[in-house]
């Protein structure tokens, strides 16, 4: 057996810290959490969580770079296709899934912009937007060439993320209203079907 490395070992601690950490801030805002918390979750002394993270504040920038990181992998679909119907239903299916598997993440995003950004408002003004405006850019290509109807792809962009987080942020409320169980996978099958059909009907020509 290989013996791990300390790059590993590190790769591995800063991994479990970051899961156990979105999870903390999702449930308790920034204010609530404590680093306390979070190593008797991680099963690690809080002495270890300041290793990796010198400061609740950094630990927490951290988590929110991680999240936008994933966000921004699922817009690559953006790039991938020159047709917009296939850009857009890859991206829309990326980002419910995303949704799916890393709703936490979903929730302290949406926990700090809900609150006024008081935490990330110099990220918002520099990464997200330049990463909103080259997205817009790509989406008024495909206007002006005749691909898409004519609409402001920043409201199209706000749509596209509320409809898709909605599936994290609000899965309490899609739970009771299912019988108080999460969706099936063919539940959010038919969820993410909807919501790409009924975007692309609203946009393409016919």
């Amino acid at each position: 057996m290989i013996p791990t490395t300390n790059v590993e070992r590190r790769r591995r601690g800063e991994e479990l810290i970051l899961r156990v950490a979105e999870e903390v801030f999702a449930n308790r805002g920034f204010q609530g959490a404590t680093m306390t918390e979070i190593g008797k979750r991680a099963d690690l002394p809080k002495a270890n969580i300041h290793y990796y993270f010198s400061s609740k504040k950094k630990l927490y920038q951290r988590v929110i770079d991680d999240v936008f990181i994933v966000w921004l992998k699922a817009a690559d679909q953006f790039d991938d296709y020159d047709d917009p119907r296939e850009a857009l239903t890859a991206y829309i299916r990326a980002k419910m899934d995303l949704s799916r598997s890393r709703p936490n993440g979903s929730k302290v995003w949406a926990n700090e912009i809900i609150h006024g950004a008081p935490m990330m408002r110099d990220y918002m003004e520099s990464h997200l937007l330049e990463w909103c405006e080259s997205r817009e850019k790509r989406i008024q290509s495909w206007i002006d060439r005749g691909m898409l109807r004519p609409v402001n792809p920043r409201y199209l962009l706000y749509m596209i993320w509320a409809s898709t987080q909605h599936y994290a942020d609000f899965s309490t409320q899609i739970n009771v209203l299912n019988n108080g169980q999460p969706l099936s996978d063919e539940a959010f099958e038919e969820a993410k079907q909807t919501l790409v059909d009924v975007i692309l009907k609203g946009l393409l020509y016919e």
